[in-house]
Formats: C-alpha cells, structure tokens, sequence
C-alpha cells in the first residue's frame, strides 16, 4: 500500500506542477508583476506548503526532529538536488535580482537560522522575527516589481504569448494556480505517507527520514514546478522558485511552526546538517556569476553534492 501511496502522490504532484505555471504565469501577465517575483512568491509558497504541514504536524505530536530535519533536508534538496537536475535538463541564466536580492535573502535567512538553532532550541520570538522578517521582504519585492513591470509593459508584450489560449482570463489562470496548489498539498502527503512508511519498515530513525525520505517528498513539488518552468523556458520561474522556495522554508515554515511551538534542535543538526544547508547556499552564488549560465557541469556538481551529503548521512547512522 505504501507503494501505491508513493505513485499516486508522485503523479498529482506532476499535474500539480503543469497547472500551477500555467496558472502562476497568466496571473503575473495580469497583475504586471514579474514571473521571477510570481516564482518567489505565489509557486515558493505553494511548494513550501508541504513543509509547513508537515513541520506542523511534527512539532504538535512531539517529533521536533522532523520539523527541523524536514527544512533542512528541503533545502539541501532544493538547491543541490532539484536545481542540479534542472539545470542538467535545460541551462539556466541567473537573473540580475537573483543575484542581488533573492540570493542575499536567502543567505540572510540560512545564517539567522543557523544562529537561532545554536541553542538547540528555536523559540518563538526567533519564529517571530524570521516570519516578520518574510512579510517586509514580500511586500517590498511586489512593490518593486510592479514598479518596474510599468516601465517596461511595451517591451513584455510578447512575453506569455505561448501560456494557452486561456491566457487573458484571469480566474481561469487563478483557478489553474489553486488546483495546481491542491494538487501539490495532496500529492506531497500522499507521497510521504508513503515514503515514510517505506522508510520506517527499513528501520530508519526519525531524523534520518526527515532528512532524506520526508525532505525528498516535500521537495517533489519543487522539482515537478522547476522542471515544467524549464520546459516550458520560464528560467525566471523555475531559478525563482527555487530561492523562494528556501526563503519561505526557513522564513514561513520555521516562523510559523516555532510561533505555534517552540521547536527543540537536535545537537547532530547543528554538528552535521546545517553546515551542509550553509555551504550549499553560500556555493550557488558563484554558480550564478561565473558563466552564463548555470549549465550541466554545475548540474553535475550540485547532484554529485546532494549524492555524497545522503551517503555521507546513511553511513554515519550504519556505523
């Protein structure tokens, strides 16, 4: 049964993602906002919501080990696993705002949560401050956005032309973005379920499935959303989401789980993980301004990572 949980959630997960672009995509034609600021908002959080879910549920039912694990692993995953596989499909060039701002915040919000978990404990005034933090920065990218996408509405007249021919209905494009939201939700836990349910009859502890089964299963919709923006040549979208996606990991789901509960950090997190998270991050800047793109070889280096970070991870609890 677990099995069949495992392919349902995987295939929703897929449709999931088609219609979340597609939708996202003619929501940010209507609205003048840029497909970049829709990936680091509307698809990053709809991506995310898997995370917060489960972080949720893990902290409320005294598994903060999931909760935290869950981001990390996401994370690590995002960038090293997802970003790699994409970008090995189809070169992707970094965008001028990536490089500037999005990447910056995404430094800024791994460093703070490296910081806060020192104490192996993240309390609720540093869920306050991470998620207060996310809703300045939010509002700020849309203003600016919309700002620049004014300027510059006679030279983007062509750009959504390939969307469908539903391109000017802007509740059908809000209505592809909510199914394909719902699609990632009930994809994602279907696909956990049963993962994890794989996972603990091989005797895995809670940690190590956080890292890897559950944080592979809720970085799915991730992969599905990057690879459909990829195809579908919408870089903005898939680089965007991707960043966004690890803003909101830490900056929504870690805010809004602590704000509900404050989480306890296991002292392996602090030792193993989160060095990894940090040095992940830090190495995609360089990946962004060398080249032109960020193409197969540093597809290849970033999968090899997340390769050697997973065996590195399981040989240490065989040993």
């Amino acid at each position: 049964m677990n099995y069949l949980w495992l392919i349902l959630g995987l295939a929703i997960l897929i449709v999931g993602g088609e219609f979340l672009v597609r939708g996202a995509v003619g929501i940010a034609k209507k609205a003048k906002i840029s497909t970049l600021v829709i990936g680091m908002t509307v698809i990053s959080f709809g991506t995310s919501a898997p995370e917060l879910f489960v972080s949720i549920d893990a902290a409320m039912d005294g598994n903060p080990e999931i909760a935290i694990g869950n981001v990390v692993g996401s994370n690590i995953a995002n960038i090293a696993l997802v970003l790699g596989l994409t970008v090995i499909i189809f070169p992707i060039a970094a965008g001028r705002n990536s490089k500037i701002i999005d990447w910056p915040m995404m430094m800024l919000a791994t460093i703070l949560f490296f910081l806060f978990c020192l104490d192996l404990e993240i309390q609720v005034w540093e869920g306050a401050v991470l998620f207060g933090i996310l809703i300045i920065f939010t509002v700020l990218l849309i203003r600016n956005s919309r700002r620049s996408m004014k300027k510059k509405a006679d030279q983007n007249k062509g750009e959504f032309d390939e969307i469908s021919e539903v391109k000017d209905k802007v509740f059908i494009s809000i209505g592809l973005t909510l199914i394909g939201l719902v699609g990632l939700y009930f994809g994602a836990e279907w696909l956990v379920k049963g993962a994890v349910g794989i996972a603990e009859t091989a005797g895995m502890e809670k940690r190590v499935i956080a890292v890897t089964v559950v944080a592979f299963g809720t970085s799915v919709p991730e992969l599905v959303t990057s690879a459909v923006a990829a195809f579908k040549k919408e870089t903005d979208i898939s680089v965007g989401n991707l960043i966004g996606s690890n803003i909101f990991n830490i900056m929504a789901v870690i805010g809004i789980t602590a704000l509900v509960k404050p989480i306890e950090v296991e002292e392996a997190t602090v030792n193993v993980d989160l060095w990894w998270v940090t040095g992940i991050a830090a190495a995609l800047l360089p990946m962004m301004i060398i080249g032109k793109k960020i193409g197969r070889f540093k597809g290849v280096l970033l999968f090899a990572t997340y390769v050697i970070y997973i065996g590195i991870l399981v040989a240490s609890i065989k040993s």
